[in-house]
């Protein structure tokens, strides 16, 4: 369809790579469908897109707002002052640069986190279309949360009774009530259920997941809402696999053999503890299993205590590295984006979860798809795993000997299979795009 018949949409997504990101990836994809997208960022923001890889399509127009809130160097240290920041002080410049724009845009396409963002196009008359950067089983727990029964102790790793969530919620299938525990004690979480109420307002939603892989919940959140639904997932850079990198991490992998090299990446935000850092390094140096750790800060460090039985590097084009045929493994704290990406590569996980939805991004991955290990119930009430446990359950992972492990292997070629299919024209996500196009952006409309 024509470009000149449409009007543009506006991105805006939270200052966070893990929110970027995927809103990078939908906006490429509307572009490629001749949608104009404007791309809002502090200015922060685009210095860090600009100077990082990939670069962002040229056909993008990215504009800017003041550094408003804490910088991305210094958010980790002080993470609900963060959010804060962005309930509080980012809904006044996003209001004002919106009005300048002319003509005004078809549809506002806005992170979920950022409730403030509906009310802004409501009263402007423009289509608010919220998006999910977590899996529609977190959103939905969000939005029935007043049904899950708090704990005596919410600093307590586990309950008495770990009953099954779904109990309570039952669009959710395989968390545990102890997968929610932290989150009673977490001073965010007020917000969090701000941000679900805000998106009852929206006039429709986007989920970076894909139906196949929560058809229940997915068509249980549709019921709660009332409005659109479209699952266009796996939100991921894949229309990038093809471009040319001659990283030396990637010529390294070149030389191993398939399925041999462990991936390790434990995010780009809050990651372990110090102690429990240094019991990964001594478990995966003891298994000598050859690996590639995206260390990000003491790269030298990781490395030495690690041996040179693998590769430490302070950053990764991630997915091009889980679609090499040398990984044949994956320990990951399981962010949404890498739980995507995972699938889609079909790499088998040892599962680390930290916080938030990454708990339910491991359940998702290990009792649902069942392509991996959870760490986080091997570790129980202790609340670390030893150098020992991370050594016996990286060589049970990487053993193409292990049955059990073959198995997830098997199953996570399987979802790989699923998730390519979904975003292929007349898959269920190629689909559901067209569908969010037609019904909110196209001109007759």
């Amino acid at each position: 369809m024509a470009s000149s018949r449409r009007r543009g949409v506006v991105a805006i997504p939270v200052p966070g790579r893990g929110h970027i990101n995927p809103m990078m990836v939908l906006s490429r994809q509307l572009i490629a469908r001749g949608v104009h997208v404007t791309f809002i960022v502090t200015e922060e923001w685009l210095s860090l897109i600009n100077s990082a890889h990939p670069l962002p399509p040229p056909e993008l127009k990215i504009m800017t707002i003041p550094n408003c809130i804490p910088s991305e160097s210094v958010r980790g240290k002080d993470h609900p002052g963060f959010i804060k920041a962005v309930y509080t002080k980012m809904g006044e410049p996003v209001e004002e640069l919106l009005d300048r724009l002319e003509p005004a845009p078809q549809v506002i396409i806005a992170d979920t986190y950022l409730p403030w963002a509906v009310d802004v196009g409501n009263k402007r008359g423009i289509p608010v279309c919220a998006l999910s950067t977590m899996p529609a089983v977190f959103f939905s727990m969000l939005l029935h949360f007043e049904r899950i029964p708090p704990p005596e102790n919410p600093h307590s790793p586990v309950r008495e009774k770990d009953e099954l969530l779904e109990k309570y919620i039952p669009s959710i299938p395989s968390m545990k009530l102890s997968d929610v525990n932290p989150m009673f004690a977490m001073s965010t979480l007020e917000l969090a259920l701000q941000a679900a109420s805000a998106a009852k307002k929206a006039q429709c939603m986007l989920f970076t997941s894909f139906y196949e892989l929560e058809p229940f919940t997915i068509d249980s959140i549709r019921e709660d809402l009332n409005y659109p639904l479209y699952a266009i997932g796996p939100t991921i850079p894949h229309m990038l696999l093809q471009e040319a990198n001659s990283s030396d991490h990637l010529t390294w992998l070149d030389n191993q053999p398939k399925n041999s090299v462990l991936y390790i990446s434990l995010g780009s935000f809050l990651s372990v503890s110090p102690s429990q850092f240094e019991e990964i390094a001594k478990g995966v140096h003891a298994c000598e299993v050859k690996f590639l750790w995206v260390a990000r800060e003491n790269c030298s460090l990781v490395q030495e205590i690690c041996g040179d039985n693998g590769l430490v590097v302070p950053w990764c084009d991630q997915l091009k590295v889980l679609t090499h045929p040398s990984v044949g493994g994956f320990l990951t704290h399981c962010g949404y984006n890498s739980t995507l990406e995972t699938l889609f590569a079909g790499v088998p996980v040892l599962a680390l979860p930290i916080f938030w939805d990454q708990l339910s991004n491991s359940r998702l991955l290990t009792d649902e798809c069942n392509v991996g290990l959870n760490l986080r119930d091997i570790k129980g009430k202790k609340g670390i795993l030893s150098r020992e446990e991370i050594k016996n359950a990286v060589k049970k992972l990487m053993d193409l000997r292990n049955s059990e492990s073959n198995e997830m292997r098997k199953r996570a070629s399987n979802w790989s299979r699923v998730a390519n299919r979904a975003i292929k024209e007349g898959g269920s996500s190629f689909i559901s795009l067209s569908n969010f196009i037609s019904d909110f952006i196209d001109e007759e409309n």
